[in-house]
């Protein structure tokens, strides 16, 4: 009798459980949910998925796996996102200024427009030297640039990535010319600046902070209009104490799954975004260890904010000759 008791007392508590996760969100995942980050692992949006994975995991009740498929600056991993069923258990992420210019770049067919965006931060942008480098600060960096840039090999994690976006507004604000040499992620590239196969790197700081605290790099500038805190560090000096006209968007970090979705799915995690994600110690304590902007947001805003950075970058692209396609055919109009 006892037993029998026991057995119904844990399933009444099973089912009263069930019941309040019904209630409390209209999707309730079945089987694990893949997260596809595009690039290598280690890198800016491998460390952001996989904070907001296991938060996910905790939240909703299901295991949220992050696969990592590098290839063609990130487009190959979100076209397998986009090309899995829309059933809610496939997302993609990574930089929304990245899937919002693949279309002017021509490695994919697709824009912020085509996605459920869910952003968790934003991060600056950053470049530093190996310590052999013959400039110690952006001032330098840029003299040597004007004179033998075209011989100066600097990383990015690829065509699309926030460093070759960084590099290029400073070539168009300074005239310099630079060897760009691209890598399969952010940490890689990384690495190759530490490792002196490259002078200098440029990409986010979440993805040098540590090297840069080890004095593995030496940190030259950060896209901003101020100084910007590194954490057991010191302060950055920003790129506009050089380049006072060069334009310092926010670059936006996320996951996302695409239109067609169901509504459930997307539902339930606009819910868990406001109740887990802006609310996360984890994100929180990330953001503050790596000077990163933690943003938790979604939806139409997320849309609206990360189109500010898309448009600056794909005009960018396109000034610079590397576009296929005008954006202003694609719903990008120049910047004012």
């Amino acid at each position: 009798m006892k037993s029998v008791l026991s057995f119904a007392v844990a399933a009444g508590l099973a089912l009263s459980s069930s019941a309040a996760f019904a209630q409390a969100y209209p999707w309730k995942p079945e089987r694990p949910v893949t997260i596809i980050v595009p690039w290598a692992a280690g890198g800016s949006t491998d460390q952001m998925a996989r904070i907001v994975a296991s938060e996910l995991e905790a939240e909703l009740g299901q295991k949220f796996t992050v696969v990592n498929q590098p290839g063609a600056s990130g487009s190959v991993g979100t076209k397998n996102a986009l090309d899995a069923p829309k059933d809610g258990y496939t997302w993609a992420a990574g930089a929304a200024a990245d899937i919002g210019t693949y279309r002017v770049l021509g490695l994919l067919d697709s824009g912020l427009q085509d996605w459920n965006l869910f952003f968790a931060n934003a991060n600056v942008t950053a470049i530093a030297a190996n310590p052999g480098a013959p400039f110690k600060d952006f001032g330098q960096f840029l003299e040597v640039m004007k004179q033998r840039g075209a011989s100066v090999p600097i990383s990015t994690a690829g065509l699309s990535s926030a460093g070759h976006n960084f590099m290029e507004s400073v070539k168009t604000n300074s005239k310099i010319e630079y060897r760009h040499v691209t890598y399969d992620g952010g940490a890689p590239a990384v690495t190759a600046a530490v490792s002196g196969e490259v002078q200098a790197v440029a990409q986010l700081l979440v993805e040098m902070s540590e090297h840069i605290k080890a004095k593995r790099l030496v940190p030259l500038a950060v896209l901003a209009d101020k100084p910007v805190p590194l954490a057991g560090y010191g302060t950055l000096e920003p790129t506009t104490k050089w380049l006072p006209n060069m334009p310092a968007p926010m670059n936006y970090f996320g996951i996302w799954a695409p239109k067609g979705v169901p509504e459930n799915v997307i539902k339930t995690m606009e819910m868990a975004w406001e109740r887990k994600i802006k609310n996360s110690d984890a994100l929180k304590k990330y953001g503050e260890q790596r000077s990163s902007l933690i943003t938790p947001i979604h939806g139409k805003e997320a849309h609206d904010e990360a189109f500010k950075m898309v448009r600056f970058t794909a005009w960018l692209y396109h000034d610079a000759g590397k576009s296929k396609v005008s954006p202003d055919t694609v719903g990008i109009p120049r910047l004012q």
